[in-house]
This record gives C-alpha cells, structure tokens and sequence, in this order.
C-alpha cells in the first residue's frame, strides 16, 4: 500500500462527506432543491473515494467494485449537476431532468450489480494498475452508460458554473460568487484529468486530481455563498 492508494482516497472521501454534512445543514434551514442534490452527489463522490481506499487495503472486492462504479463512476458528476440546474433553470424543466435522472439512475444500477466481472481485465487495463477500472465489467453495454451521465453532470456543473461568473463579471457584481463559480468549475474538471493522465501510467494521477477537486469544489462553494467585506451582505444562496 502506498500513500497515494490509501491516504488520498479515504482524505478525498472524509473531506466530501464533511462538504456533504455542510450542504445538508444548509437544505434543512433554506429547503432549496439545489442543495439537496448538491448534498446527494458529494455523498457519491465520498462513496467513490471510501472504495477506492479499501480497494488498496483489501484488494479485490466485488460489492466494492460495484459501489465504486455506480457512485463514483457513473451518477456523482450528473447528481452534481442537477444541482445546478435546479439553480439556472425553470423549476418545472428542472423537476422534469430530475426525474428522468431518478429513473436512470435505477437503471444504472440494476445494470450495474447485475453486471458480469472479470478482476484480471482491470489490472490488465490501460490504467496504471493503482486505481479502480470500468474494464473489469464484462457484461456488454454497462460501460457505455458512463458517458451519458458525466457529459450531463459535466455540462451542467461546469458549464453552470461558468456562465453564472461570466454573468456576475460582466455585471460587476457579487465578485464571491464569481470566484467562487471559477473555483467549482476547475474542480469539477479536474478528476477527468486525472483519469486521463492515470491512463497514461501516471500512479496516483487521479487519486491527487480527487482530492484537490473536492478541495476545489468546497472551497468554491464557500467563497459564493460567503459575501466579500467590501460587499453589501445580500442574501446567500
């Protein structure tokens, strides 16, 4: 066991889970619905992280596996972004995308746990061998349910991120939320680049990208939701 295979993961999972309690708290005094899936994906994102360390202290484990994929693989980043979109669009559209998310996310999950694998088709992977592979899935098309997800999660919390600090910039105002919004979207970029460079055989490349991106993205949500001194004190989200 190295320090990049178990101190990250279980640090990225803690700190996510702390996030989590904090959005939570948040949702039970404001009630709104953006917060709540906010909530529910950085949960995910700390399931992710907590399988990731025990894969490296236990080795292989199926149920781990298949936590690890659905949560952190597959729903995080789209559960993510629902959150934003609960922010940027009528709530009767935002209602309708959260259903159709519900559903597929039961999918994915009957899909998932139903899933054939194979643990020498991981280590075999095009990964540097350290971290979790979507390759031990044998069963056809499960993978394929992946993109879908991430690219909606990916659109919706990156891109909402950054069109709502363009807005503020180009507005000159509220410059926390600006800042804040910069610091959420390069969070939330930064695990697909360290699940690229892990592709490459770089060791412990995602693991690192984790942690400082839900670094990132708490950091953000605390810089936009906390107004700057020499800012009038108007209601936070």
């Amino acid at each position: 066991m190295t320090f990049f295979n178990t101190v990250l993961p279980f640090t990225s999972s803690a700190l996510s889970f702390v996030f989590a309690a904090l959005l939570f708290t948040r949702f039970a005094r404001k009630h709104g619905l953006h917060l709540l899936f906010w909530g529910i994906g950085t949960i995910m994102y700390g399931i992710g992280g907590l399988c990731e360390g025990l894969y490296s202290v236990l080795g292989w484990r199926p149920l781990v596996f298949r936590l690890w994929y659905l949560f952190g693989a597959i729903l995080v980043a789209a559960w993510l972004g629902q959150g934003t979109v609960y922010l940027l669009v009528r709530k009767s559209v935002a209602h309708v995308l959260a259903a159709i998310l519900l559903v597929a996310s039961i999918y994915g999950a009957v899909r998932v746990f139903g899933a054939e694998l194979d643990p020498a088709r991981m280590t075999a992977s095009v990964h540097t061998g350290s971290e979790l592979s979507g390759h031990a899935i044998v069963t056809a098309n499960v993978r394929l349910l992946t993109p879908f997800f991430n690219l909606y999660g990916t659109i919706a919390l990156v891109g909402g991120a950054l069109w709502s600090a363009i807005v503020f910039f180009r507005k000159r105002i509220l410059l926390h939320r600006t800042l804040g919004n910069i610091l959420i979207a390069v969070g939330a970029l930064l695990p697909a680049f360290g699940g690229t460079f892990s592709r490459l055989g770089i060791p412990g490349a995602l693991y690192i990208s984790e942690l400082l991106g839900i670094i990132l993205l708490f950091a953000g949500f605390l810089r936009a939701t906390t107004p700057m001194k020499n800012e009038s004190q108007e209601e936070t989200e």
